[in-house]
């Protein structure tokens, strides 16, 4: 009965994971979590730069992890360990004693990256296969709920650090998290189910006729050039996302105005997660993203010298290239690799965010780079202009990727 109704209302998969996303925007609101994490669990600003990175790099292997299961067990599965996780996040880091910072690590980074990564891509590979002819439109509506999670998370954290709930603080807006997040993930999780059999094998017929297993995938040119593209695209954000607000008060704005900074980069993140799979379903996956790291480039560059309001301006632009480069991978990668082996081919590519995530923020505090970030930014961006322009289809009769199918 279940499937009936959702063959009839495939809107319903969207409804659930969307709910599911608003939740899950840990990396767009770092910036309010971080200086609360520092004074309760004892982290300095660069060991809170660690806990961000290691949940980043965790969201990469989870991808992996979560994506062989979506495909051996299905969407709904995958979201049920995903739900677990995330909120076995939340409520280890509201147990754990104030001054634990070589636990926070252990109790919170791995297990949220690893609970959203089981969520994303099972949420989005099951988007993509009820919506095969509209696969932008599909991980815009995913996208942009994730967009979104960091604007709601902004303001859910700061009203519970200041006193929402039993317990105050950081540790009381964990417990508040995990309240909600477990019985909306839950419900929503439940939701998820792929289409009917035969439904599915006609999409792959008609609409993608690519079918690389992760290995082959992985023997291709293109994997690499992806995946590069996907580590070259995290510096110019998550270079700066843990140290935003610092950033915004050192260059001229009150505590106040520079908190506009994370509500307006999830702004940013939202629109660019919801606009540019469906610009990328007109005129093609690889052009969306040249366009992307070229405008991320020329905002990496300005950053370096933007003052007060500017700041915020530069932050957001990039939150929008960043955010949309990530909300057309997934179906960058179903054009390029097939629909059969979605979810494990997308984690694969997710390790190259992992990959970034933990190597440019070494790289900037090995070398002392305070300034030179942006100029790390720079560069990235560059790269990954480079490795786009020079990728082609893969698999055994390529589509035109122009045609969103």
């Amino acid at each position: 009965m279940k499937q009936q109704f959702t063959a009839k209302h495939p809107w319903t998969i969207l409804a659930a994971g969307a709910a599911i996303q608003v939740l899950t925007g840990i990396p767009a609101a770092w910036g309010v979590f971080q200086q609360p994490v520092m004074d309760e669990y004892g982290l300095s600003e660069q060991g809170a730069g660690y806990a961000f990175g290691i949940l980043i790099a965790a969201f990469g292997v989870g991808c992996v992890l979560g994506g062989f299961l979506q495909d051996s067990r299905g969407p709904r599965c995958a979201a049920l360990w995903g739900t677990a996780l995330l909120c076995g996040g939340f409520f280890a880091a509201a147990m754990l004693p104030g001054g634990s910072a070589g636990s926070f690590f252990l109790a919170f980074s791995i297990p949220a990256g690893l609970g959203t990564a089981f969520l994303y891509p099972s949420i989005q590979s099951c988007a993509q296969k009820w919506y095969a002819g509209r696969k932008g439109l599909a991980t815009g509506v995913i996208g942009g709920a994730v967009g979104l999670s960091g604007a709601f998370l902004t303001v859910f954290v700061r009203t519970a650090v200041s006193g929402f709930g039993i317990v105050q603080g950081i540790r009381g807006a964990f417990w508040a998290l995990g309240a909600i997040t477990l019985p909306v993930c839950l419900a929503g999780s439940l939701l998820l189910q792929d289409p009917p059999q035969d439904a599915e094998k006609q999409q792959q017929n008609d609409k993608n006729t690519i079918d690389l297993s992760p290995w082959q995938m992985l023997k291709t040119k293109q994997y690499w050039l992806c995946a590069g593209a996907v580590c070259f695209s995290t510096p110019a954000v998550l270079l700066f996302s843990p140290i935003i607000l610092k950033l915004g008060v050192e260059r001229g704005l009150d505590e106040s105005a520079a908190l506009w900074s994370v509500v307006l980069g999830s702004v940013g993140s939202a629109a660019g997660r919801l606009l540019m799979p469906m610009l990328s379903d007109k005129i093609g996956r690889r052009p969306t993203d040249l366009l992307l790291f070229a405008v991320s480039l020329g905002l990496s560059a300005g950053f370096a010298f933007a003052q007060g309001w500017w700041v915020i301006a530069c932050y957001a632009g990039l939150t929008f290239c960043y955010s949309g480069l990530a909300a057309v991978l997934p179906a960058l990668s179903t054009d390029l690799f097939g629909l059969p082996h979605a979810g494990v081919n997308y984690g694969f590519l997710a390790l190259g965010q992992s990959v970034g995530s933990l190597a440019f923020p070494f790289a900037a505090n090995l070398w002392g780079l305070e300034a030179g970030r942006h100029w790390l930014a720079v560069g990235g961006a560059a790269a990954g202009f480079a490795a786009m322009w020079v990728l082609k289809p893969a698999g055994q009769t390529p589509r035109r990727q122009d045609t969103g199918a």
